[in-house]
């Protein structure tokens, strides 16, 4: 159970003005995270509506992906109210916030002004429009200047902190502007220092993103947060990389706090002795920017369509920086394991599964490890320049428009010319899982079973009798006519037989290999 120090009355509605009426009963203590409000008069197709809320927000006291994180820095996420998402899959979506299942917000702009007293910095969403007006002037300078440098600035050290010389004396107002984006959050405090650099987020237009970094100094792999969200962002973009489509966003802030939470251009992160895991765990923040914010993804009910994603790219992201064998080891122990080591109901539920009828393991194995493996596996199966083809598609297609699993699965097939329907049914709609085992051989053939019946794809590899090797690589579509057996043909008799999944790990590798006798 959460802490009183977590729960408190969150936001409060003081007053509801549309279109010049009040409405009443908005805090009543029947609702939780949603309150209906009817309409004194419809309102009709292509109409609007002016909306006039006034609220307060109490700051939760116990810091993890809001609130506060020491006694004079605070990281502000949902603090506002929101009209909620309507849409032609639900209508209107009422299902309750609470944390673990995140995001499902429509794109909107923002105008943000926040007061702050003398020597606290602001860092948030969108435009920073006024840092004449706040900053002291070298520290304006140095700021505007890091917006277009390659080399990075230390906008305020822990000196200029210290001294309390970074901002303009008495109450400062900083504002903001954000458009089309799904949400904003801000940071505040008066000892985080701040670090800045940008990068090209669209190689095509030279177009540069800003990345920041807020944190305690004494946090040794923060020091480096700037390059890590740098090189994030500009892998990402590249169009030889992964997902390949441009850094849509002006900027990236990664603050040091206590989540490992992702907001539009804002990162909450934690510190870490291991300074590769912080490296990891910023790439797999930022790559959220496309599923769900570019996207519209409801990440409430379809969660696998955006951490599956984000972990699909923290893993290829990392077979480049960390090399292919310790980004394999990376992903098995935080994706993989937790999955295909548990035998309990839930982990094995369809990933189709909607959120809320989700939790523990069956929650966290659905929408990161088990997808994430799914889109790895069709990568495989297509092969590079054709899924790149399908998800750029899919991307092109969607973005900005909430698309749902089918809206996924329907372009993806209809984009790489495939039917993928039944690989779609196998990983996503099954209790299946993966365990492959060797039946039997005869002669030159060998039989494999598929005990869990998960289309997985895996390397045979194959002694011969002469000392001679061989591995043969099978995608996915070798379960396409029978998801229970395969037949393999080897060029000649086998000595020895061993099934290696790689990332794709076997729940029984007890049956994995053949020897002759």
């Amino acid at each position: 159970p959460a802490s009183q120090d977590y729960l408190n009355e969150g936001v409060i509605i003081d007053s509801l003005i549309i279109n010049g009426k009040a409405s009443r009963g908005m805090n009543n203590p029947m609702y939780f995270t949603n309150i209906p409000v009817r309409l004194q008069t419809p309102l009709n197709a292509h109409d609007s509506l002016h909306i006039r809320v006034k609220w307060h927000y109490e700051i939760s006291l116990k810091s993890n992906r809001e609130g506060m994180i020491d006694s004079t820095t605070y990281f502000l996420a949902y603090f506002y109210p929101r009209v909620a998402v309507y849409d032609d899959y639900a209508g209107w979506d009422f299902m309750a916030f609470n944390e673990d299942l995140e995001f499902y917000n429509d794109f909107n702009d923002y105008t943000v002004s926040i007061q702050a007293p003398a020597n606290y910095i602001v860092w948030g969403t969108g435009t920073f429009h006024n840092p004449d007006e706040v900053l002291q002037p070298s520290f304006a300078e140095k700021y505007k200047r890091s917006l277009t440098s390659d080399e990075l600035v230390h906008v305020a050290d822990r000196e200029d902190i210290a001294a309390r010389r970074v901002t303009r004396q008495g109450t400062n107002t900083w504002h903001f502007g954000a458009s089309s984006v799904p949400d904003v959050a801000f940071a505040v405090s008066d000892h985080f220092v701040w670090d800045a650099s940008s990068v090209i987020a669209d190689p095509q237009t030279g177009r540069r993103a800003s990345v920041q970094a807020a944190y305690n100094d004494t946090a040794a792999d923060f020091h480096h947060m700037v390059s890590f969200g740098k090189h994030a962002i500009s892998w990402f973009s590249d169009p030889a990389n992964w997902p390949g489509i441009p850094y849509p966003y002006e900027k990236s802030t990664i603050v040091q706090g206590y989540a490992g939470m992702e907001y539009p251009m804002m990162v909450n992160d934690e510190t870490y002795a291991d300074t590769a895991f912080s490296k990891f765990v910023a790439a797999h923040e930022i790559a959220h920017t496309y599923m769900p914010f570019y996207m519209g993804i409801n990440e409430t009910r379809y969660g696998f369509m955006d951490e599956g994603w984000a972990t699909t790219f923290e893993f290829l992201i990392n077979e480049q920086d960390m090399g292919r064998t310790q980004a394999e080891n990376f992903y098995k122990q935080f994706r993989v394991m937790g999955w295909i080591y548990d035998n309990s109901d839930d982990e094995d539920l369809p990933i189709i599964t909607p959120g809320p009828n989700l939790n523990g393991g069956g929650l966290g194995n659905n929408e990161y490890g088990k997808p994430s493996l799914g889109y790895l596996a069709v990568k495989d199966m297509l092969g590079d320049a054709l899924f790149r083809k399908a998800l750029h598609a899919y991307m092109d297609r969607w973005h900005g428009k909430h698309p749902i699993p089918w809206d996924f699965f329907h372009t993806m097939n209809d984009a790489s010319g495939t039917d993928l329907n039944w690989f779609w049914n196998n990983w996503f709609f099954s209790y299946y899982y993966i365990d492959l085992a060797i039946r039997e051989v005869k002669g030159s053939e060998v039989i494999i079973d598929n005990i869990g019946g998960m289309a997985a794809p895996f390397d045979l590899q194959v002694t011969y009798h002469d000392g001679t090797t061989e591995t043969i690589h099978q995608t996915s579509l070798i379960w396409k006519e029978n998801q229970k057996e395969a037949k393999i043909k080897l060029k000649k008799k086998p000595r020895s037989l061993h099934i290696q999944g790689g990332i794709f790990m076997d729940a029984d590798e007890r049956n994995n290999s053949w020897v002759k006798e």
